[in-house]
């Protein structure tokens, strides 16, 4: 009878690691990638003006008016910043809405006239501070009709709204949304019920053994299995990660501020688990000493 209660609870143990494991890159995963909060405040660390600028180089013709571009680009951009993160931030969230089933459809329309605009002041004030050559002596009327003309065919290149909605994506992608979305649904359900099977073990533990000091010792040692080396091993991935990210995306040409900002990502992604590591290894020396100071309450005469 020893020898099984002893194995049953050699088994709890070793299934309570393992439990506690798999829950740490769990909660890592939906506190990062399922996480449309984290997602968004990543998006807005990214340094806007330099990815933004490349976006818009390709969509203005440059041949010719490179210099003038070029400043009007600058200037476009940097008064765009809180645009493009709004933007970014509202299709993020948008997405997350569809994919975390709390949207039964997947729609988002992006209006482009504040971009227009911008770039209209912008593109009118550096215009006027370097006319063209062919426009010297060119009475004001006409060069408004020519800033105009230049703009117009500019303007055309634009379109009016960015349409996200299900009516332009393609069927293939639509049905390659809806996996990823049952996914996510099969990885909420599972991880509501690990975490429901952890606490389970823990009672089991806690009936068998009937006495606190047995308990808190063995969920103690089970805890500092666990969470010793998990923290330790956080802090090895961050530095293995990051320089190895690093060289990749320099590999693949990926631009400057996307790598500059890549160690903070890796510690940001990685918190979650730090935190939970981190608690555990806390929780297991807690149960640890209480196992040791506890004494057992004396039966009364």
């Amino acid at each position: 009878m020893k020898f099984l209660r002893g194995l049953t609870l050699g088994l709890l143990s070793f299934l309570l690691f393992l439990s506690l494991s798999v829950f740490g890159l769990a909660l890592m995963i939906n506190q990062t990638i399922l996480n449309p909060d984290f997602v968004a405040s990543q998006v807005d660390k990214l340094d806007m003006s330099s990815l933004a600028e490349e976006f818009l180089s390709e969509q203005i013709p440059l041949e010719g008016e490179q210099e003038l571009v070029a400043g009007v680009l600058d200037d476009t951009i940097a008064d765009l910043e809180p645009w493009i993160k709004e933007q970014a931030s509202a299709i993020i969230y948008s997405g997350y809405d569809y994919l975390m089933g709390e949207s039964q459809s997947l729609s988002l329309v992006i209006s482009t006239e504040q971009l227009k605009e911008t770039l209209r002041d912008n593109l009118r004030s550096v215009f006027y501070q370097s006319i063209p050559p062919e426009l010297a002596g060119a009475s004001p009327s006409e060069i408004d009709a020519y800033f105009n003309q230049y703009y117009q065919q500019l303007s055309e290149q634009i379109p009016t709204t960015i349409d996200l909605s299900e009516s332009i994506i393609s069927p293939e992608v639509m049905t390659t949304l809806e996996q990823v979305r049952q996914y996510i649904g099969y990885f909420q359900i599972g991880y509501q019920a690990l975490i429901a099977f952890i606490l389970i073990l823990i009672a089991g533990i806690i009936l068998i053994h009937r006495q606190v000091r047995g308990a808190t010792r063995r969920l103690g040692i089970t805890f500092l299995t666990y969470g010793v080396p998990g923290y330790v091993g956080i802090f090895v991935a961050k530095y293995f990660a990051g320089a190895q990210l690093t060289q990749l995306t320099t590999q693949l040409g990926f631009p400057a501020s996307l790598q500059a900002g890549l160690p903070q990502l890796v510690d940001d992604f990685l918190a979650p688990l730090e935190m939970f590591s981190l608690g555990i290894l806390i929780g297991g020396v807690a149960l640890l000493v209480a196992s040791f100071v506890y004494k057992r309450r004396e039966p009364s005469l």
